[in-house]
């Protein structure tokens, strides 16, 4: 599979962890980022797909990072990744495909199609676009609405083992309140959150020295419903509770740690916000052959610049 309108993407090869997000890079470039990763089977080997986009005030940008995993202990083995920036001006760089060869011997091909894509202000498309990974005549992944008319661009079939969606990262940036679109499940709707700090999160100065203005509380919303309140956030910083959405179960988890006590870093701060999908039947809680990745986690870093 050859690309016919230019090369718009570099691949390049590294020995690092793309999960693993350098919080210095984010604070660095102010990137809204958005990171979702699966675990797929390529030529009989377990793998990782990081998809990875970020959004600026001028661009948009796109990345494909592929990780062997090793053995039991999911192990980064080899990282090897692509990168496409969206410039508005850049027509030409909007599809287009690679090849990419890992182990030396297996060939992956990354196509992708986003020249219609509507963003609607998110990080990632909303509509109208899909990026596809190839190999030995399968898709192995494929992402976006317009999974049709990347098995007729490709000319492949459907992996037989559907992906499974292993995790979100988002990385946020705002002053009191942060939102985004999310999905608690691969196949569940979309949600609008909202996450708010109230009564003086900036004020944290007035805490450490005795004084009784600090009183801050956070309210995290689901489709306009609070569906989380935590009262005196100064003594609550980190904990956890259980909701209900759409029938199901959903842990909530945050630590706000550093958004109220790190006030001489001028840098900005970040709160760590995890809702994890609980199973509704104890059956459902047996782990899959797959082992301990079968868990979805929607990780949201809500950064607080001032």
């Amino acid at each position: 599979m050859h690309d016919s309108i230019g090369i718009p993407a570099c691949f390049s090869f590294s020995t690092a962890g793309p999960t693993q997000e350098d919080p210095t890079s984010i604070i660095r470039s102010g990137q809204n980022v958005l990171i979702s990763v699966y675990q797929t089977e390529i030529a009989g080997h377990n793998y990782l797909i990081t998809i990875r986009w970020c959004k600026t005030l001028l661009l948009h940008g796109l990345a494909v990072y592929v990780q062997e995993l090793d053995g039991d202990d999911y192990e980064y083995e080899h990282c090897y990744q692509c990168k496409v920036e969206l410039k508005p001006w850049y027509f030409w760089r909007k599809k287009g495909s690679k090849q990419l060869i890992i182990d030396g011997r297996t060939i992956l091909n990354v196509v992708w199609d986003l020249k219609a894509a509507r963003f609607n202000g998110a990080i990632e498309p909303q509509s109208d676009y899909y990026v596809a990974i190839v190999c030995e005549e399968e898709v192995v992944l494929v992402v976006g609405d317009l999974k049709k008319d990347a098995f007729h661009k490709t000319g492949c079939r459907p992996v037989l083992m559907e992906p499974m969606l292993v995790s979100r990262k988002e990385h946020v940036f705002g002053k009191k309140k942060f939102s985004t679109t999310a999905k608690f499940q691969e196949n569940g709707n979309s949600h609008e959150l909202s996450i708010e700090c109230k009564n003086g999160i900036c004020n944290s100065n007035k805490f450490l020295s005795g004084g009784s203005e600090f009183d801050p509380d956070m309210e995290i919303k689901i489709d306009g419903n609070v569906v989380v309140h935590v009262k005196h956030l100064q003594w609550k910083f980190r904990g956890n509770q259980s909701i209900c959405l759409s029938k199901s179960k959903v842990e909530v988890y945050w630590d706000v740690h550093d958004w109220l006590f790190n006030s001489s870093d001028p840098s900005p701060r970040h709160g760590l916000f995890m809702f994890r999908p609980m199973p509704l039947s104890i059956a459902s809680e047996e782990e899959d052959n797959e082992g301990v990745l079968s868990r979805f986690c929607l990780f949201f870093y809500a950064w607080k610049a001032e």
